[in-house]
This record gives structure tokens, C-alpha cells and sequence, in this order.
């Protein structure tokens, strides 16, 4: 065994009289664990927040939205194929949004109106994921030829309280887009059939939204022909930013494309900045620790005064007797990050497997969301680490400076 190893484990083994710095010694472990593992959690579960509002606002969005400025896009069939050839592009479709009001039963509200095209939408957005009843594809039985039902419509869990219907109940579309007579705008009216309730757990969106088939809303809105924009899917929603400068220099100034990224921007900066500071607030836990380190090495310094003026003498250098103090705090911090490291991955698990803390109403998620990034873990460690090693360099710069004549004058 190596020399300053041997008698750093020979220090940190106190005798009965220094019981004290024993004590003091598991407290400092006690304190890297303890910090360890409550930075470990406090990431794990904003991460998790991230990831699930994340994965709520593209439950139902498409990762790039690619729109013209001058207004609506005519030659969208042709354009989605020049779209789709992009590299990194998984799906493209087309749709149309309004704002309308409506009715069902005895209650009525404004929502926003989406007219999706069937086919290629469940390529792209998630929302069959999202249904409770019904299915995406029932909104293209009233484009069908020789089909007289009503046309279809999806609508959000709570949009359909608020209405009071459910499936297979009619409900009234109201548009301020009608035809000017002398009488006034004249509304345009449209009554269509719930072929389906989804929910994501995202209020603004189930309390909304309403989708209908694009030739419905085409129709409904006199715009034949024409689309507001394309929601694309992209193979990797992290290089989604990428995917969509590539989008922009293929189609041009005339075209904007906007990533989901850039178009949820404050929420995800808001969580980032929280993310940062609770990881700021918990790494002070682990330097409190450190400080627990320092004043431990301190005191076996001064008790071990006469050791390390006896191995100084005997041949041991200044380079010998700081690395014997910064192993022992090397030792120390390990042991305490490995225990915080263990015990935050236990906990994490604990509470991702039983999820008995429950959330307030007020959040889009029922149970306390718990992702554990193995990046996270090493720097975490890498950084307890790095804090405990600082810790160790002024007790043992001292232990180093002792002179052997003056701590054996009297001896």
C-alpha cells in the first residue's frame, strides 16, 4: 500500500480520546451524502417537470410550424412534398385556425377551430394518443362522397363539459366571417356531430381547442383551397431549431418556420432558470459539508502535530504529508458522494414507481414527475468531487508547513 495512503487510513481510524473527530468525520459524510442526494432529486424532478410539459405542448403540436408571410398558402399540396424532403423531416401536414363560438345544448363559448387533413395528421401530431373516445379518423366521413351526416368534430374534455355534450351530440359553429348585407355580416353557421373527446392534461388546450377535417373548415371559413400553414415532424425533436433553418433556407424569405422551441420560449426558460437556481441552493448543502471536511482535517492536524514532526524527520516531504491529508478528505467526500448518490437514486425511484405525492389541481400533472439523466449524476459527483478536493488543500497545506524542531522542542 502506498505511504500516505497507509497512514491516512491509520488517521482516520481515531483512537478512544479522539472520539470527537471521529464524530466529526461521519458528520462531514453525513453532510456530502445528504447534499448529494437532495441535488440529485431536486434535478430529477425538474427534469421531469421539463419533460412533461414538454411532451403535453407537443401531445398536440407539431415540432416546426411553417407559415407565409403574406397570408394563406395556395399551393400547399406541392409545397408539403418540398417540405417533406428536408432531411431530418418525419411528416408534414397541412391546416387552418379560426376563432369562432360554440353551442351545445343550452351553453355556448368561443374556441379555437383547427382543420387537420386525417390522413397526414397522424403523422405528425399526437392527438389519437390524447383521445378518450372516438378516433381522428372519423373526421374524414363527411368529406366522403354521398355521405349526409353531419360533419365531424373533436373537442377537449373540458371544452364538452362547458357544452354540456358528449359523443355523437350536435354541436353549432358560429363564424364572424359571413357575407355583408344591408342587415350586417350575416354569421355562418355549421353543425357538426362529436365524433370524439381527447384530454392532455393541458387546460388552455382541452378548455379551446376543437378540430374539425380540413374540408370542413375550408368550407366553413370560404377559404377553398387555401391553408394557414404546415406542421411538420421532425425525426429528433432536439434538432428541431436545425430542421427548421434548413425548412427557411429551402423555401425562402417569403416563408417563416418556427420551432416548438422558440414558440414555447418563457415556459421553458422559466423552468431552465428554476432548474438552475434549486441546483445552486443545493449544491450550497454540499459546500456546507465541505466546510464540516475542513474543520475535521484542521483538527487532526493540530492532534497529529507530533506524528507529522516524527515522519518529517524521518524522511517524509512536504508533498508527503499533504497528500495524506487530502486523501483523507478525498476519502471522506467519496464516501459521502457514493452514499448521496445511492440514496438519491433509490428515492427517485421510490417516488417515479409508487407516486404517492400527489399535486394540486392547479398543475397538468396529478403525481410528481421523477426523470433521472445520468449526465445529471455525473456532474453532480464530479462536482462534490471537485469541492471536497478544494476543502482538502488548506489543512493540508498547513500540515505541511509544521517545522520538526519546534513541534519536538520539548518532547
Amino acid at each position: 500500500m502506498q505511504f500516505e495512503l497507509f497512514v491516512c487510513l491509520r488517521y482516520l481510524k481515531a483512537k478512544r480520546k479522539q472520539g470527537f473527530i471521529s464524530l466529526i468525520s461521519f458528520i462531514s459524510v453525513a453532510g456530502v451524502a445528504v447534499g448529494v442526494m437532495a441535488l440529485i432529486v431536486v434535478l430529477a424532478v425538474m427534469t421531469g417537470f421539463t419533460s412533461e410539459f414538454r411532451d403535453k405542448i407537443l401531445g398536440i403540436n407539431s415540432h416546426v410550424v411553417v407559415q407565409n408571410f403574406s397570408g394563406p398558402i395556395t399551393n400547399y399540396q406541392a409545397l408539403s412534398k418540398e417540405v417533406a424532403g428536408v432531411e431530418g423531416v418525419a411528416g408534414v401536414t397541412p391546416y387552418l385556425y379560426s376563432q369562432a363560438m360554440i353551442t351545445g345544448g343550452s351553453a355556448g363559448t368561443g374556441a379555437v377551430l383547427r382543420g387537420i387533413d386525417p390522413a397526414s395528421a397522424a403523422k405528425v401530431l399526437s392527438l389519437a394518443d390524447h383521445l378518450k373516445q372516438g378516433s381522428v379518423t372519423d373526421l374524414a366521413a363527411d368529406s366522403d362522397q354521398g355521405n349526409r351526416q353531419r360533419p365531424g368534430i373533436i373537442l377537449g374534455r373540458d371544452l364538452a363539459v362547458q357544452l354540456q355534450v358528449s359523443m355523437h351530440d350536435r354541436v353549432r359553429l358560429f363564424s364572424a366571417s359571413g357575407p355583408l348585407t344591408p342587415m350586417g355580416i350575416i354569421p355562418k353557421i355549421l353543425t357538426c356531430r362529436v365524433v370524439g373527446i381527447f384530454e392532455t392534461g393541458m387546460y388552455e388546450y382541452d378548455s379551446a381547442l376543437a378540430y374539425v377535417s380540413l374540408a370542413t373548415a375550408q368550407k366553413f371559413l370560404d377559404q377553398p383551397d387555401t391553408v394557414h400553414g404546415l406542421e411538420v415532424k421532425t425525426s429528433d425533436i432536439a434538432k428541431a431549431d436545425l430542421v427548421a433553418k434548413k425548412i427557411e433556407a429551402l423555401l425562402g424569405r417569403g416563408y417563416l418556420a418556427k420551432d416548438w422551441m422558440s414558440m414555447n420560449k418563457n415556459i421553458f426558460s422559466a423552468l431552465r432558470l428554476e432548474k438552475t437556481a434549486l441546483s445552486i441552493i443545493m449544491a450550497l448543502v454540499v459546500l456546507v459539508a465541505a466546510f464540516n471536511i475542513v474543520s475535521t482535517l484542521i483538527m487532526v492536524v493540530m492532534s497529529k502535530t507530533k506524528e507529522i514532526a516524527i515522519l518529517k524527520s524521518m524522511g517524509a516531504t512536504s508533498g508527503n504529508i499533504m497528500r495524506i491529508f487530502i486523501y483523507e478528505g478525498l476519502i471522506i467526500g467519496a464516501t459521502g458522494t457514493l452514499l448521496g448518490i445511492l440514496g438519491g437514486l433509490g428515492l427517485c425511484e421510490i417516488l417515479s414507481r409508487y407516486k404517492f405525492i400527489t399535486l394540486p389541481e392547479v398543475y397538468p400533472i396529478s403525481t410528481l414527475p421523477v426523470l433521472v439523466i445520468p449526465h445529471d449524476v455525473i456532474i453532480i459527483a464530479m462536482s462534490a468531487l471537485l469541492i471536497t478536493f478544494l476543502a482538502t488543500l488548506y489543512p493540508s497545506w498547513q500540515a505541511a508547513k509544521i517545522d520538526p524542531a519546534v513541534a519536538l522542542r520539548y518532547e
